[in-house]
């Protein structure tokens, strides 16, 4: 596979968001995260109720700020210790925590306003696939074209087996999350997914049809997850009851590499594994430290001599 002109140093195994971002932005940028007050709908009863099995009552927002803050002062407050401490000058206002367009479309319009202000050339919206309207699109597109700050989407699908997303309450099909990636094309608006590796009822099959669905839809990025039991949730009920078993390492590591395989090569890696405060955790990333995993995959991606995107079929090459 290496040219014996190319030394394997030199090869770009794994396209990192952190290449991305200086490839766009031309240095080094830092995202900052924004948790406001918000549900979903399979949280609120319009779809369910109880959230994802694995999804805490606080959401995603470990590391955020306290919700009961404005979008200016989060981004008051995060832009001055993330500035000092990296001496960083360009930044992302990440609205993370919940269904990011499961608002009232004004107030959607208005918190886009906010977030526009010193540094940040970016606005990232987490939302849900069948939270996603061209009304909320068409803010975001009008947003970007009005104040020159880039506009993007991250996307929840975690797997491409259907079966599987309704086993974890996920509320959506995967056909969703197709019409979902086809509306953020037409409008030109950049999206990253979000999946789980190591679901329980998901085979390595699994796996790479998630891959290559991602490859195909045209998506820019991707964030990879282990399945990490929280407290407090359905999944955390059902470990205890021995319905689950707590997730084995080697086998993150062989879906990783079988993830990155099949990936298209042009799309960043924003995380090759999540995290979560070991206080609320129940079993988190197998009870190691997260930097030994992505040490890990990075190494095994050496060792074997893989390269993102290396069996992805040429029919969905972006």
């Amino acid at each position: 596979m290496m040219s014996e002109n190319v030394k394997a140093s030199e090869i770009r195994r794994i396209y990192f968001y952190s290449d991305y971002l200086k490839e766009t932005y031309g240095e080094k940028v830092y995202k900052l995260p924004i948790n406001l007050p918000g549900t979903c709908p399979n949280r609120d009863g319009k779809i369910s109720t109880g959230g994802c099995i694995y999804c805490a009552e606080s959401g995603a927002n470990y590391d955020a700020l306290s919700n009961t803050l404005s979008v200016g002062e989060q981004l008051s407050i995060n832009r001055t210790y993330i500035g000092e401490k990296y001496k960083a000058k360009k930044f992302i206002a990440y609205f993370q925590n919940f269904t990011g367009t499961y608002v009232p479309l004004a107030e959607f319009k208005s918190r886009l306003e906010q977030a526009v202000s010193d540094g940040v050339v970016e606005i990232s919206v987490s939302t849900r696939p069948d939270c996603l309207t061209e009304e909320y699109l068409l803010a975001m597109r009008e947003a970007e074209e009005k104040t020159g700050v880039r506009m993007s989407l991250e996307l929840g699908l975690q797997t491409a087996n259907d079966e599987t997303l309704k086993k974890i309450n996920r509320g959506h099909s995967v056909a969703d999350f197709v019409r979902a990636a086809d509306l953020c094309k037409i409008y030109s608006l950049p999206f990253c997914v979000h999946v789980i590796l190591n679901l329980p009822w998901d085979t390595r099959e699994d796996v790479v049809r998630t891959a290559r669905l991602i490859s195909k839809v045209g998506a820019e990025g991707v964030k990879m997850h282990s399945l990490n039991i929280l407290k407090g949730t359905v999944l955390a009920e059902m470990y205890a009851r021995g319905e689950i078993k707590a997730p084995e390492r080697e086998e993150y590591v062989e879906r990783a590499l079988l993830f990155l395989k099949n990936i298209h090569s042009g799309i960043a890696v924003h995380r090759l594994i999540g995290r979560a405060p070991e206080e609320i955790s129940v079993v988190e990333n197998f009870n190691a430290s997260w930097r030994s995993v992505y040490d890990e995959i990075v190494n095994e991606m050496e060792r074997r001599d893989y390269i993102q995107g290396m069996d992805v079929c040429k029919e969905f090459c972006l």
